[in-house]
């Protein structure tokens, strides 16, 4: 199987680490690529496949979850007439391209964490905190939280994001729209989370980004994939210790193990690296929506 690093079209208004952008007046085409970054380094090999499993796993909540939160997707462009493009969409983008409504990008990251792991157990060795949350001592690495936490973070184009306090978040936001994020956030991981659970997937946290279009915030981006979420295997999961990773974590724990030291450029990917990563990121696919994805 062949990878897309680079959408064929010119005047792209914005690329970024995976994802290809494209303005049409008050919609834009979005190209997911098969770039795969870790540590907020574009690795130089992609990943066969992962830009169509993002695309049609996030079509495939966009619409499930469209009665929860409002959102900005269209439709997946199929390089038919409906798609009201103005050009032909090259073959090599249908599956990959979603058409969805334009609105202007809030500038966090609303992350919902429903167990212990990665940055947060790190921290709470350290601090027994999460993000700044005072929590209570004992708590193991993989737990599940008695409640879900919403730790939203910075939104930055270069460099890492950088955890938010409330008042920090409604600073930057306004409370109103402060509000709505951490409602909607936690509303949309209760019900990806029951229903991936339902399919043996145990969803341990995410991260959600909205834009605002007519006065509301609505979903936009991508939501609940193999890149922006952490997803075990529900029938593997053990209390106290590091889970088996079904989604990119994969690749930054291999990563992790080797002596790259997270500067640019980053290191290649081995080729069973690469191989192991596209079969877990459609084996996702499959046990959340019954299906193959289209390639």
């Amino acid at each position: 199987m062949s990878v897309l690093l680079q959408s064929p079209l010119p005047n792209a208004v914005h690329q970024g680490k995976v994802r290809d952008l494209y303005e049409f007046g008050d919609r834009l085409l979005i190209v997911a690529t098969d770039r795969i970054s870790a540590f907020d380094v574009v690795l130089p090999n992609g990943v066969p496949g992962k830009g169509a499993v993002l695309t049609q796993i996030s079509a495939f909540w966009f619409d499930r979850t469209s009665a929860v939160v409002p959102n900005h997707f269209l439709r997946l462009a199929d390089g038919s007439a409906e798609d009201d493009l103005p050009f032909t969409l090259p073959e090599e983008l249908i599956g990959r391209s979603t058409i969805v409504r334009k609105a202007e990008r809030v500038p966090v990251e609303c992350i919902v964490r429903g167990y212990m792991a990665g940055s947060a157990w790190a921290e709470y060795q350290k601090e027994t905190t999460v993000c700044g949350i005072p929590l209570p001592p004992g708590i193991q690495e993989s737990e599940p939280f008695p409640e879900p936490l919403f730790t939203p973070t910075t939104k930055a184009e270069v460099g890492h994001d950088e955890n938010l306090s409330q008042e920090e978040f409604i600073k930057l936001v306004g409370t109103e729209v402060a509000n709505a994020l951490r409602i909607r956030s936690l509303a949309l991981y209760k019900y990806g989370g029951n229903y991936a659970r339902d399919r043996g997937i145990i969803i341990a946290d995410t991260k959600f980004e909205f834009g605002m279009l007519d006065g509301e915030p609505i979903l936009i981006d991508e939501v609940l994939t193999p890149d922006s979420s952490r997803f075990w295997v529900a029938s593997d999961h053990r209390v106290g210790q590091h889970q088996e990773a079904a989604d990119k974590q994969y690749v930054r724990d291999y990563l992790l193990a080797s002596d790259w030291d997270r500067e640019p450029p980053g290191p290649e990917l081995p080729q069973e690296v690469v191989d192991e990563t596209a079969r877990r990121y459609r084996d996702i696919y499959k046990r959340l929506t019954g299906e193959d994805v289209k390639l």
